[in-house]
């Protein structure tokens, strides 16, 4: 198989399978948000999560507000947040008329720092939501201790780590409630869609309640709440009843490609892969490195714009929410945040790679650090 021109971050993994599938919902007329492959998707990704219900959402944004929104947060409430995370984690709290209070992030996980988490909370604290960064789960034993003496509600927004262990737990269970995206880069796709899943039988209910415009599931067209048509269609749950059964696969190949990169790519501290905590089974969502020592500028950018020329895409690290016009009067410093950041890269990571692909991306990317460090 002969090397591709140019490598898109990344692509879709899908089959005949979900061909299949997607034309069985299509040929039944259950195109919309009813029918059995939304009944079968729930009841197989809870059971994959270790969870007791799953209740699926139109995208995994939508998902974290209506967490947040069945929980009650709401206007003069407070919820803590990472600083260093996609914008949709902030703009959740947002939604619900409550405010966002950011820290810092670890430097051994990348995720939210569970000391800087314990100092702000406040009177008005009502609920912590940790992010799974680069597919690495949070510390959620030390937060659940946290959140728990405090009385407050503990979301986990795994939108990038499906797949993830943490001491032989997976992701879906490990806090009260916890949110997934189905967009097109995640490990499973259906190209939008998204998912909570919670072992809270009353906050279930609730979820399911507002999902659907708030109407009374014992009563047609009556509306005691007012609601969110966060759904999720028939066709999409089609496609992810597929991903989930080639799961497996999908995962195995792109640990590979990750390990692949962090074998022959590794080179503190010119190239830094990702640090995984003892007991993390990582979920291999992005192959995330750091370019250059900490605390240098500008290699990260100079080497994204060499690889391109180069035929190999990448994207950098989230930009700092602070530093993002809606939550620029947000106060704190957060240092590791901001390093991790401006030197973060992620390369091509999808199960559709060769061998052949990665020893033309490794290579690339040799070339292209070469020419940035002056290393070889």
């Amino acid at each position: 198989m002969s090397p591709q021109d140019r490598y898109p971050v990344a692509r879709p993994c899908l089959s005949d399978l979900e061909e299949r599938y997607l034309v069985d919902a299509y040929r039944s007329g259950w195109i919309s948000s009813q029918g059995p492959y939304l009944q079968r998707f729930e009841e197989q990704f809870a059971a994959r999560c270790g969870a007791a219900t799953a209740v699926a959402t139109g995208n995994g944004t939508v998902a974290l507000h209506l967490a947040l929104a069945a929980a009650g947060i709401g206007p003069g409430d407070e919820v803590i947040v990472p600083a260093l995370t996609y914008v949709a984690t902030a703009n959740a709290v947002v939604y619900c008329g409550a405010r966002p209070v950011f820290v810092d992030v670890s430097p051994e996980s990348w995720c939210i720092d569970v000391a800087q988490v314990a100092a702000a909370v406040g009177p008005r604290t009502r609920a912590v939501i940790a992010v799974d960064l680069y597919g690495h789960p949070a510390d959620y034993s030390a937060l659940r201790t946290l959140c728990e003496r405090h009385g407050l509600l503990l979301v986990s927004d795994a939108a990038e780590s499906f797949g993830a262990l943490l001491d032989g737990r997976p992701t879906g269970d490990l806090a009260d409630v916890t949110t997934f995206s189905f967009f097109g880069n995640k490990v499973i796709t259906a190209g939008e869609g998204g998912c909570v899943t919670t072992s809270d039988p009353a906050l279930a209910e609730r979820m399911r309640l507002l999902r659907n415009q708030g109407m009374d599931p014992e009563r047609r067209y009556y509306f005691p709440v007012i609601g969110f048509n966060y759904r999720l269609t028939n066709l999409a749950a089609a496609l992810l009843c597929a991903q989930l059964e080639r799961a497996d696969d999908i995962i195995g190949r792109r640990d590979a490609v990750i390990a692949t990169y962090e074998r022959e790519l590794t080179d503190p501290p010119v190239f830094v892969a990702q640090p995984v905590v003892a007991g993390v089974r990582r979920a291999p969502w992005m192959a995330s490195f750091l370019v250059g020592p900490p605390g240098s500028t500008g290699q990260r950018d100079d080497l994204a714009r060499a690889l391109d020329l180069l035929g190999v895409e990448t994207r950098p690290f989230f930009v700092p929410l602070t530093d993002l016009p809606p939550y620029a009067d947000a106060t704190g410093a957060h240092p590791v945040t901001a390093d991790l950041s401006r030197r973060g890269i992620n390369l091509p990571t999808y199960a559709d790679l060769t061998d052949v692909d990665l020893k033309v991306i490794v290579d690339r990317v040799r070339t292209a650090l070469a020419g940035v460090t002056g290393r070889r």
